[in-house]
């Protein structure tokens, strides 16, 4: 049995992908295992698991994750270069924390500034109308401590996962195609009792949106996805919570941002 399963989903990304797989480390009880979601590339060369079809995110990582029997997985994407020790300090800090579900690094864009989407909070009613307003809330990277503290959400392009809290929030939600399952993953995570950290001290760079932004028409269908997303993981965990006029203004706000988002895609 495998200690590390690192799963990568590919999609049309083929020189960074194998940037990526040149940049993790090598040990004899990790396996590699590349997903593709029927690239037209040649993406599907390096695959270790080819879908005929474009499955998303979250179905094309629960396929492998269901194929590997290691104790950790560990969600990456394929447009990122991962640095010396970062896997395996995250691992090492996971094995020796247990009640620890799921943990992440810092993740840079190739600016060297901080994705936000490795450090963010619940897009609870309050945090999402300051972060409509662009005014600051558990969305902003500024004055994050750096030191290894608990986050409520990391994001889906490096998350390494104890597997015993995998199964037990029964993975990936599908009902996501693209977007937003790492942000309702860590919220089952939560709900279900377990930590979620992140770690400063180690980093990957992420070339982020390298496949979803490569055409006009990538970049409307990814403007128009997040903001469904956005409804999507408010119905499922929020919107029994708060009574009818919040739902309304939240629907509202969704809505005035989808339409910024076509205009400006």
């Amino acid at each position: 049995m495998k200690t590390l399963s690192i799963i990568i989903l590919s999609y049309n990304i083929k020189k960074l992908l194998v940037d990526c797989l040149a940049s993790l480390p090598k040990h004899k009880d990790w396996e590699v295992m590349v997903v593709d979601n029927a690239s037209t590339d040649g993406s599907a060369d390096l695959a270790t698991i080819n879908n005929k079809i474009n499955l998303g995110f979250a179905a094309g990582n629960n396929k492998a994750i269901k194929q590997s029997t290691s104790d950790y997985v560990l969600l990456l994407n394929p447009d990122t270069i991962v640095y010396p020790k970062t896997i395996e300090t995250v691992l090492t800090y996971m094995q020796s924390h247990p009640d620890v579900g799921a943990a992440t690094c810092r993740v840079e864009l190739p600016d060297g500034s901080l994705d936000y989407s490795c450090h963010r909070g619940f897009p609870n009613p309050w945090n999402s109308l300051l972060h409509f307003l662009n005014i600051s809330s558990s969305y902003s990277t500024k004055n994050i401590p750096s030191t290894i503290h608990e986050i409520d959400a990391l994001t889906g392009a490096f998350a390494l996962v104890r597997r015993t809290a995998g199964n037990q929030v029964d993975w990936l939600d599908e009902d996501y195609f693209w977007n937003g399952e790492d942000i309702d993953f860590c919220y089952k995570l939560k709900e279900a009792g377990w930590k979620i950290m992140y770690l400063p001290d180690v980093k990957i760079t992420h070339f982020k949106g390298s496949s979803a932004k490569a055409t006009k028409d990538t970049r409307l269908k990814w403007a128009l996805n997040s903001t469904q997303v956005m409804e999507l993981f408010y119905k499922k965990h929020l919107a029994s919570k708060y009574p009818f006029f919040v739902n309304w203004l939240v629907y509202l706000g969704i809505n005035i941002v989808n339409i910024k988002r076509k205009l400006s895609a």
